[in-house]
Protein backbone atom coordinates (compact mmCIF):
# COMPACT_ATOMS: atom_id res chain seq x y z
CA UNK A 1 0.00 0.00 0.00
CA UNK A 2 1.38 3.45 -0.87
CA UNK A 3 1.85 5.23 2.37
CA UNK A 4 1.97 9.27 1.85
CA UNK A 5 3.30 12.18 3.79
CA UNK A 6 -0.48 13.76 3.56
CA UNK A 7 -3.98 12.80 2.71
CA UNK A 8 -6.01 15.76 1.36
CA UNK A 9 -10.00 15.25 1.70
CA UNK A 10 -11.72 17.63 -0.37
CA UNK A 11 -9.84 19.10 -3.14
CA UNK A 12 -12.56 22.57 -3.90
CA UNK A 13 -11.07 26.27 -3.56
CA UNK A 14 -9.24 25.22 0.00
CA UNK A 15 -8.09 21.89 -1.02
CA UNK A 16 -6.87 22.30 -4.07
CA UNK A 17 -4.55 24.96 -2.33
CA UNK A 18 -3.44 23.01 0.10
CA UNK A 19 -2.07 20.32 -2.05
CA UNK A 20 -0.01 22.91 -4.33
CA UNK A 21 1.55 24.21 -1.59
CA UNK A 22 2.08 20.85 -0.08
CA UNK A 23 3.31 19.69 -3.43
CA UNK A 24 5.35 22.21 -4.43
CA UNK A 25 7.09 21.66 -0.64
CA UNK A 26 8.38 18.29 -1.90
CA UNK A 27 5.55 16.54 0.09
CA UNK A 28 4.00 13.23 -1.10
CA UNK A 29 0.33 14.00 -1.49
CA UNK A 30 -2.26 12.06 -2.03
CA UNK A 31 -5.74 14.80 -2.68
CA UNK A 32 -9.43 13.54 -2.65
CA UNK A 33 -12.49 14.51 -3.86
CA UNK A 34 -16.08 13.20 -4.11
CA UNK A 35 -16.58 15.03 -7.45
CA UNK A 36 -14.04 15.99 -10.25
CA UNK A 37 -13.41 19.65 -9.46
CA UNK A 38 -14.31 22.92 -10.19
CA UNK A 39 -17.78 21.34 -9.87
CA UNK A 40 -21.23 22.88 -9.08
CA UNK A 41 -21.93 20.66 -6.58
CA UNK A 42 -20.35 22.59 -3.03
CA UNK A 43 -19.63 26.53 -2.68
CA UNK A 44 -16.87 27.14 -5.15
CA UNK A 45 -18.79 27.89 -7.87
CA UNK A 46 -20.53 30.41 -10.27
CA UNK A 47 -17.99 32.24 -12.15
CA UNK A 48 -17.43 34.60 -9.67
CA UNK A 49 -16.69 35.43 -5.64
CA UNK A 50 -16.49 38.92 -4.36
CA UNK A 51 -12.68 39.80 -2.77
CA UNK A 52 -12.52 42.72 -0.47
CA UNK A 53 -10.11 44.29 1.90
CA UNK A 54 -11.91 46.04 4.03
CA UNK A 55 -13.70 43.03 5.99
CA UNK A 56 -16.69 44.24 7.96
CA UNK A 57 -17.17 40.56 9.31
CA UNK A 58 -13.81 40.81 11.70
CA UNK A 59 -10.84 43.44 11.59
CA UNK A 60 -8.56 40.05 12.05
CA UNK A 61 -9.82 38.69 8.66
CA UNK A 62 -7.61 42.17 7.12
CA UNK A 63 -3.87 40.45 7.19
CA UNK A 64 -5.36 36.99 5.89
CA UNK A 65 -6.91 38.59 2.80
CA UNK A 66 -4.52 40.74 1.84
CA UNK A 67 -1.92 37.28 2.41
CA UNK A 68 -4.77 36.19 -0.11
CA UNK A 69 -4.20 39.28 -2.55
CA UNK A 70 -0.53 38.35 -3.02
CA UNK A 71 -0.84 34.58 -3.53
CA UNK A 72 -3.91 35.38 -6.15
CA UNK A 73 -1.24 37.30 -7.59
CA UNK A 74 1.55 34.13 -7.73
CA UNK A 75 -0.84 31.99 -9.25
CA UNK A 76 -1.58 33.79 -11.95
CA UNK A 77 2.25 34.98 -12.49
CA UNK A 78 2.91 31.12 -12.45
CA UNK A 79 0.26 29.90 -14.80
CA UNK A 80 1.13 32.93 -17.18
CA UNK A 81 -2.08 32.77 -19.29
CA UNK A 82 -2.24 35.81 -20.48
CA UNK A 83 -5.13 34.73 -23.23
CA UNK A 84 -7.94 34.31 -20.60
CA UNK A 85 -9.58 36.52 -18.60
CA UNK A 86 -7.55 37.31 -15.67
CA UNK A 87 -8.45 35.38 -12.15
CA UNK A 88 -8.85 38.53 -10.25
CA UNK A 89 -10.87 41.22 -11.68
CA UNK A 90 -10.83 44.83 -10.08
CA UNK A 91 -14.30 46.06 -10.16
CA UNK A 92 -14.60 48.39 -6.88
CA UNK A 93 -17.24 47.60 -4.48
CA UNK A 94 -19.97 49.51 -3.02
CA UNK A 95 -21.13 48.75 0.55
CA UNK A 96 -24.44 49.81 1.14
CA UNK A 97 -26.48 50.12 4.43
CA UNK A 98 -28.08 51.77 7.25
CA UNK A 99 -25.07 53.81 9.32
CA UNK A 100 -26.07 51.89 12.35
CA UNK A 101 -26.27 48.12 10.50
CA UNK A 102 -23.47 45.49 10.48
CA UNK A 103 -21.82 46.45 6.58
CA UNK A 104 -20.90 50.08 6.56
CA UNK A 105 -20.08 50.40 10.47
CA UNK A 106 -17.82 46.83 9.76
CA UNK A 107 -15.78 47.92 7.10
CA UNK A 108 -14.96 51.57 8.87
CA UNK A 109 -13.59 50.00 11.46
CA UNK A 110 -12.04 47.58 9.31
CA UNK A 111 -10.13 50.20 7.06
CA UNK A 112 -9.44 52.20 10.31
CA UNK A 113 -7.60 49.39 12.07
CA UNK A 114 -5.53 48.40 9.07
CA UNK A 115 -5.02 51.76 7.45
CA UNK A 116 -7.01 51.23 4.40
CA UNK A 117 -8.58 53.34 1.90
CA UNK A 118 -11.81 53.82 1.49
CA UNK A 119 -14.25 56.40 0.18
CA UNK A 120 -17.56 57.01 2.87
CA UNK A 121 -20.24 58.18 0.88
CA UNK A 122 -24.04 59.56 0.93
CA UNK A 123 -27.22 58.51 -0.79
CA UNK A 124 -26.89 61.45 -2.89
CA UNK A 125 -22.94 60.72 -3.43
CA UNK A 126 -23.73 56.74 -4.34
CA UNK A 127 -26.75 58.29 -6.55
CA UNK A 128 -24.67 60.44 -8.30
CA UNK A 129 -21.77 58.42 -8.71
CA UNK A 130 -23.39 55.04 -9.51
CA UNK A 131 -26.69 56.07 -10.90
CA UNK A 132 -27.74 52.72 -11.41
CA UNK A 133 -28.39 52.42 -7.49
CA UNK A 134 -31.84 53.63 -5.60
CA UNK A 135 -30.24 54.24 -2.05
CA UNK A 136 -32.94 56.19 0.49
CA UNK A 137 -32.08 59.05 2.13
CA UNK A 138 -31.30 57.00 5.20
CA UNK A 139 -29.00 54.46 3.89
CA UNK A 140 -25.02 55.27 3.66
CA UNK A 141 -22.08 53.77 1.81
CA UNK A 142 -18.59 53.04 1.41
CA UNK A 143 -16.59 52.51 -1.80
CA UNK A 144 -13.35 49.97 -2.03
CA UNK A 145 -11.34 50.85 -5.00
CA UNK A 146 -9.27 47.55 -5.35
CA UNK A 147 -11.97 45.02 -4.62
CA UNK A 148 -13.84 42.69 -6.82
CA UNK A 149 -14.20 39.51 -8.07
CA UNK A 150 -12.15 35.88 -8.74
CA UNK A 151 -12.90 33.97 -11.35
CA UNK A 152 -13.67 30.88 -9.19
CA UNK A 153 -13.68 27.86 -11.59
CA UNK A 154 -10.43 29.55 -13.11
CA UNK A 155 -8.48 29.68 -9.56
CA UNK A 156 -9.51 25.69 -8.63
CA UNK A 157 -8.53 24.26 -11.88
CA UNK A 158 -5.28 26.21 -12.00
CA UNK A 159 -4.33 24.83 -7.85
CA UNK A 160 -5.27 21.06 -9.47
CA UNK A 161 -3.36 21.34 -12.42
CA UNK A 162 -0.54 23.00 -10.69
CA UNK A 163 -0.39 20.19 -7.89
CA UNK A 164 -0.75 17.68 -10.45
CA UNK A 165 2.62 18.85 -12.34
CA UNK A 166 3.95 19.01 -9.11
CA UNK A 167 3.39 15.47 -8.28
CA UNK A 168 0.63 15.21 -6.67
CA UNK A 169 -1.54 12.02 -6.63
CA UNK A 170 -5.09 13.46 -7.48
CA UNK A 171 -8.02 11.08 -7.36
CA UNK A 172 -11.31 12.19 -8.10
CA UNK A 173 -14.70 11.18 -7.73
CA UNK A 174 -13.98 9.18 -4.86
CA UNK A 175 -15.75 10.25 -1.45
CA UNK A 176 -14.05 9.37 1.40
CA UNK A 177 -15.95 7.40 4.06
CA UNK A 178 -14.47 8.01 6.99
CA UNK A 179 -10.73 8.68 8.59
CA UNK A 180 -8.96 7.33 11.86
CA UNK A 181 -5.97 7.86 13.93
CA UNK A 182 -3.43 4.81 12.86
CA UNK A 183 -0.27 5.16 15.33
CA UNK A 184 1.06 8.37 14.80
CA UNK A 185 -0.28 8.90 11.36
CA UNK A 186 -4.03 8.31 9.70
CA UNK A 187 -5.97 5.98 7.78
CA UNK A 188 -8.88 7.23 5.26
CA UNK A 189 -11.25 4.46 3.89
CA UNK A 190 -12.83 5.81 0.70
CA UNK A 191 -15.26 3.97 -1.58
CA UNK A 192 -12.44 2.38 -3.67
CA UNK A 193 -9.99 1.54 -0.71
CA UNK A 194 -8.19 2.40 1.92
CA UNK A 195 -5.24 4.91 2.27
CA UNK A 196 -2.45 5.59 4.64
CA UNK A 197 -0.22 8.84 5.53
CA UNK A 198 1.64 10.41 8.04
CA UNK A 199 -1.02 13.76 8.23
CA UNK A 200 -4.38 13.99 7.23
CA UNK A 201 -5.75 17.39 6.15
CA UNK A 202 -9.48 17.55 5.72
CA UNK A 203 -11.16 20.52 3.65
CA UNK A 204 -14.28 18.81 3.02
CA UNK A 205 -16.79 21.96 2.64
CA UNK A 206 -20.84 20.73 2.80
CA UNK A 207 -19.79 17.31 4.14
CA UNK A 208 -17.15 18.37 6.84
CA UNK A 209 -20.01 18.54 9.26
CA UNK A 210 -19.65 14.39 9.11
CA UNK A 211 -16.15 14.10 8.77
CA UNK A 212 -15.10 16.18 11.97
CA UNK A 213 -18.38 14.85 14.10
CA UNK A 214 -16.05 14.06 17.47
CA UNK A 215 -15.24 17.89 17.50
CA UNK A 216 -19.13 18.80 18.90
CA UNK A 217 -19.07 22.05 16.77
CA UNK A 218 -22.65 22.07 14.62
CA UNK A 219 -22.15 22.87 11.27
CA UNK A 220 -24.88 24.16 9.07
CA UNK A 221 -25.14 23.25 5.26
CA UNK A 222 -27.72 25.95 3.45
CA UNK A 223 -28.55 26.28 0.51
CA UNK A 224 -28.00 29.34 -1.38
CA UNK A 225 -29.33 30.21 -4.93
CA UNK A 226 -27.55 32.24 -7.61
CA UNK A 227 -28.84 34.53 -9.89
CA UNK A 228 -27.90 36.30 -13.42
CA UNK A 229 -30.38 38.80 -15.22
CA UNK A 230 -30.14 41.05 -17.74
CA UNK A 231 -29.76 45.23 -17.59
CA UNK A 232 -31.79 46.78 -19.83
CA UNK A 233 -29.14 50.20 -18.94
CA UNK A 234 -26.29 49.74 -20.11
CA UNK A 235 -24.75 51.64 -16.58
CA UNK A 236 -23.93 48.44 -14.87
CA UNK A 237 -21.98 47.32 -17.26
CA UNK A 238 -18.37 47.34 -16.01
CA UNK A 239 -16.87 49.04 -18.60
CA UNK A 240 -19.57 51.89 -17.50
CA UNK A 241 -17.94 52.14 -14.11
CA UNK A 242 -20.44 49.90 -12.50
CA UNK A 243 -18.91 48.13 -8.99
CA UNK A 244 -19.37 45.07 -7.47
CA UNK A 245 -21.84 45.41 -4.87
CA UNK A 246 -23.15 44.57 -1.34
CA UNK A 247 -26.26 45.80 0.16
CA UNK A 248 -27.75 45.47 4.08
CA UNK A 249 -31.56 46.37 3.24
CA UNK A 250 -34.04 47.06 5.67
CA UNK A 251 -37.97 46.64 5.98
CA UNK A 252 -40.29 49.86 6.26
CA UNK A 253 -40.44 49.24 9.69
CA UNK A 254 -36.65 49.96 10.17
CA UNK A 255 -35.75 46.01 10.54
CA UNK A 256 -33.24 43.63 8.60
CA UNK A 257 -34.31 42.85 5.55
CA UNK A 258 -31.37 40.94 4.12
CA UNK A 259 -28.29 41.52 2.53
CA UNK A 260 -27.98 40.91 -1.63
CA UNK A 261 -24.50 41.32 -3.28
CA UNK A 262 -23.83 40.73 -7.04
CA UNK A 263 -21.34 41.87 -9.91
CA UNK A 264 -21.59 43.95 -12.99
CA UNK A 265 -22.25 43.10 -16.56
CA UNK A 266 -18.71 41.38 -17.50
CA UNK A 267 -19.69 38.62 -20.48
CA UNK A 268 -23.62 37.61 -22.49
CA UNK A 269 -24.23 36.12 -18.96
CA UNK A 270 -25.76 39.34 -17.87
CA UNK A 271 -25.64 40.98 -14.08
CA UNK A 272 -25.12 38.27 -11.55
CA UNK A 273 -26.97 39.10 -8.29
CA UNK A 274 -27.82 36.94 -5.14
CA UNK A 275 -28.71 36.97 -1.34
CA UNK A 276 -26.00 36.32 1.35
CA UNK A 277 -28.48 36.48 4.13
CA UNK A 278 -30.67 33.43 4.99
CA UNK A 279 -31.13 29.64 2.64
CA UNK A 280 -32.79 26.68 3.60
CA UNK A 281 -31.10 24.57 5.37
CA UNK A 282 -30.00 21.06 3.58
CA UNK A 283 -30.35 17.66 5.06
CA UNK A 284 -28.38 16.21 2.63
CA UNK A 285 -25.61 18.01 0.84
CA UNK A 286 -25.04 14.92 -1.73
CA UNK A 287 -29.07 15.25 -2.86
CA UNK A 288 -28.75 19.44 -3.63
CA UNK A 289 -32.08 20.69 -5.03
CA UNK A 290 -31.17 22.41 -8.19
CA UNK A 291 -34.62 23.82 -9.66
CA UNK A 292 -35.73 27.29 -9.15
CA UNK A 293 -37.12 28.16 -5.81
CA UNK A 294 -39.83 31.20 -6.40
CA UNK A 295 -39.39 32.38 -2.71
CA UNK A 296 -35.60 32.63 -2.82
CA UNK A 297 -36.29 34.30 -6.52
CA UNK A 298 -38.78 36.36 -5.61
CA UNK A 299 -36.49 38.08 -2.52
CA UNK A 300 -33.70 38.91 -5.02
CA UNK A 301 -36.08 40.13 -7.76
CA UNK A 302 -38.05 42.48 -5.21
CA UNK A 303 -33.94 43.53 -4.35
CA UNK A 304 -33.68 44.70 -8.13
CA UNK A 305 -37.34 45.88 -8.42
CA UNK A 306 -36.41 48.33 -5.40
CA UNK A 307 -32.79 49.48 -5.23
CA UNK A 308 -31.52 48.69 -8.74
CA UNK A 309 -34.43 49.42 -11.08
CA UNK A 310 -32.42 48.57 -14.45
CA UNK A 311 -32.10 45.21 -13.86
CA UNK A 312 -34.96 43.19 -15.40
CA UNK A 313 -36.72 40.33 -13.30
CA UNK A 314 -35.92 37.65 -16.08
CA UNK A 315 -33.40 35.23 -15.10
CA UNK A 316 -30.71 34.62 -17.78
CA UNK A 317 -29.31 31.38 -15.77
CA UNK A 318 -29.06 30.26 -12.03
CA UNK A 319 -27.09 28.20 -10.26
CA UNK A 320 -27.42 27.05 -6.29
CA UNK A 321 -24.74 26.45 -4.07
CA UNK A 322 -24.08 25.52 -0.62
CA UNK A 323 -22.91 27.77 2.28
CA UNK A 324 -21.21 25.36 5.67
CA UNK A 325 -21.82 27.86 8.86
CA UNK A 326 -19.88 27.91 11.93
CA UNK A 327 -22.12 28.47 14.93
CA UNK A 328 -20.71 32.53 14.83
CA UNK A 329 -20.46 32.30 10.82
CA UNK A 330 -16.31 32.69 11.28
CA UNK A 331 -13.93 29.74 9.90
CA UNK A 332 -12.61 27.09 11.99
CA UNK A 333 -9.25 26.69 10.63
CA UNK A 334 -7.24 24.97 13.39
CA UNK A 335 -5.67 21.32 14.07
CA UNK A 336 -7.43 18.60 15.20
CA UNK A 337 -7.50 19.34 19.51
CA UNK A 338 -7.09 15.20 20.08
CA UNK A 339 -4.98 14.56 16.80
CA UNK A 340 -2.79 16.66 16.26
CA UNK A 341 -1.81 15.57 13.00
CA UNK A 342 -5.33 16.05 11.61
CA UNK A 343 -5.41 19.90 10.44
CA UNK A 344 -8.67 21.20 9.01
CA UNK A 345 -10.72 24.26 7.73
CA UNK A 346 -14.63 24.14 7.72
CA UNK A 347 -17.48 26.61 8.59
CA UNK A 348 -16.37 29.42 5.88
CA UNK A 349 -19.78 30.56 5.89
CA UNK A 350 -20.28 32.15 2.58
CA UNK A 351 -17.09 34.09 2.45
CA UNK A 352 -14.72 32.12 2.57
CA UNK A 353 -13.62 31.57 -1.38
CA UNK A 354 -11.28 34.75 -1.58
CA UNK A 355 -9.74 33.18 1.10
CA UNK A 356 -8.66 30.15 0.15
CA UNK A 357 -5.51 30.90 -1.29
CA UNK A 358 -4.23 31.87 1.81
CA UNK A 359 -5.89 28.93 3.82
CA UNK A 360 -4.34 26.27 1.82
CA UNK A 361 -0.78 27.66 2.43
CA UNK A 362 -1.88 27.73 5.87
CA UNK A 363 -2.97 24.36 5.95
CA UNK A 364 0.77 23.06 4.28
CA UNK A 365 2.11 25.14 7.28
CA UNK A 366 0.62 22.98 9.90
CA UNK A 367 0.67 19.86 8.17
CA UNK A 368 5.29 20.27 7.67
CA UNK A 369 5.67 22.00 10.51
CA UNK A 370 2.66 22.00 13.01
CA UNK A 371 2.37 25.60 13.31
CA UNK A 372 1.84 29.07 10.95
CA UNK A 373 2.89 32.43 11.40
CA UNK A 374 0.05 33.64 9.66
CA UNK A 375 -3.01 34.91 12.20
CA UNK A 376 -4.97 32.12 12.09
CA UNK A 377 -5.76 32.34 16.33
CA UNK A 378 -8.94 33.82 16.22
CA UNK A 379 -10.38 31.06 14.19
CA UNK A 380 -9.61 28.20 16.01
CA UNK A 381 -11.99 25.87 17.08
CA UNK A 382 -11.04 26.45 20.65
CA UNK A 383 -13.50 29.57 20.91
CA UNK A 384 -16.29 26.90 20.75
CA UNK A 385 -14.68 24.77 23.93
CA UNK A 386 -17.30 25.72 26.64
CA UNK A 387 -20.36 25.54 24.23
Amino acid sequence: MTSYDCIVVGCGAVGSAAAYHLARRGQRVLALDRFTPPHDRGSSHGRTRMIRQAYFEHPDYVPLVLRAYRLWEELAATVGDSEQPPFFQETGLLEIGPPSGNVVPGVLSAASAHGLAVDSLTADEIHRRFPGFRVPQSMVGVFERHAGFLRVERCIAAHVRLARDLGADLRFDEPALSWRPDGSGIEVRTAHGTYRAARLILTAGAWAGTLLADLGIPLQVRRKPQYWFSPTSAEYALAAGCPSFLYETLDDLGQPAGVFYGFPVVGPEGLKCAEHSGGTPVADPTHLDKAVNPIDLARVQNFLRTYMPGVTPTVVDHAPCMYTMSPDENFLVDRHPQHPQVAFVAGLSGHGFKFSSVLGEALADLSTTGETSLPIDFLSCRRFANR
